[in-house]
């Protein structure tokens, strides 16, 4: 009997160990394109053409400052916010009041209206882009912030309704009957109530809808045909095709690229984590 306890206990280790090996791998597989868009960006124009493999066997930020000026990367950051920040801000705004009315407040069609919205979900992008095109350029919004913001911000609607709806959904309605006891309209209950309640929520919210927007290729490129408002992501692209030998200031450019995005996730990894998880749970 305890030979095999012994038994069990070597073959339980022995494939604990293993799948810790196997996570390391992929860990580093995963890991191993980002150290190395770093290191090439941070050596001499020299080393990245000897040793390209090799990890920060110089430094110099001769590639940073040549996509910075030259790619004009400067330009592509300030767009990149400009298309970003007042999308997210919109989508944020809107689903948290959607969210809000189809969980707590009872009208006609309410079921019925969430679905169409959700709907939104289920319909690909690709299949409204060319009509939408030409629905701006009929307004006057293509090639504008406006335009753009609104394509942005209407591609995330739907998600940010159903996502924040999980969490206004779970509060107890004893919330809503003491405060309309209290004598408190309705908007001072979503705002002084509801709100600071689901704050890891609409914080989650935030930090997914900019980062989809910031990474967004396909709007921009489809609805800036002047490339006035050129962001990162197709000034990278473009910087690609002019430059598809020098790989050093398209590793600068790409760090510069994805820098913002990965500061913002790791400063605000706490309560990404804490929003998915409540809303996983509560949804």
């Amino acid at each position: 009997m305890r030979h095999r306890t012994a038994g069990s206990n070597t073959r339980g280790r022995l494939l604990l160990t293993g799948k810790h090996l196997l996570l390391l791998g992929l860990s580093a597989l995963m890991i191993f394109p980002l150290v190395l868009t770093v290191s090439t960006a941070l050596k001499s124009g020299h080393d990245v053409k000897v040793n390209p493999f090799g990890l920060f066997s110089s430094f110099s930020t001769e590639n940073i400052v040549r996509a910075w000026t030259v790619g004009d990367f400067g330009s592509y950051v300030v767009n990149s916010f400009l298309l970003s920040v007042p999308s997210t801000l919109l989508v944020v705004v809107l689903s948290t009041m959607a969210g809000y009315a189809f969980a707590r407040l009872p009208f006609a069609g309410r079921s019925l209206l969430f679905y169409l919205v959700v709907l939104g979900l289920l319909v690909p992008f690709f299949t409204y882009m060319i009509p939408l095109y030409f629905q701006l350029r009929s307004m006057g919004l293509l090639d504008s912030l406006l335009g753009v913001n609104l394509v942005l911000a209407s591609t995330g609607l739907s998600f940010g309704t159903f996502f924040m709806r999980a969490f206004f959904s779970d509060l107890p309605v004893e919330l809503d009957q003491a405060a309309r006891l209290d004598g408190a309209s309705e908007w001072q209950i979503f705002l002084k109530v509801m709100l600071p309640l689901v704050s890891s929520g609409i914080g989650a919210l935030a930090v997914f809808t900019f980062l989809q927007n910031w990474n967004n290729f396909l709007v921009p490129l489809l609805y800036i045909p002047s490339g006035e408002y050129r962001p990162l992501t197709t000034g990278l692209y473009l910087f690609l095709g002019g430059r598809s030998i020098d790989i050093g200031p398209l590793a600068a450019g790409t760090l510069i690229t994805i820098l913002p995005v990965v500061v913002l996730f790791v400063a605000m990894q706490k309560q990404v984590t804490q929003g998915f998880l409540s809303g996983a749970v509560k949804g």
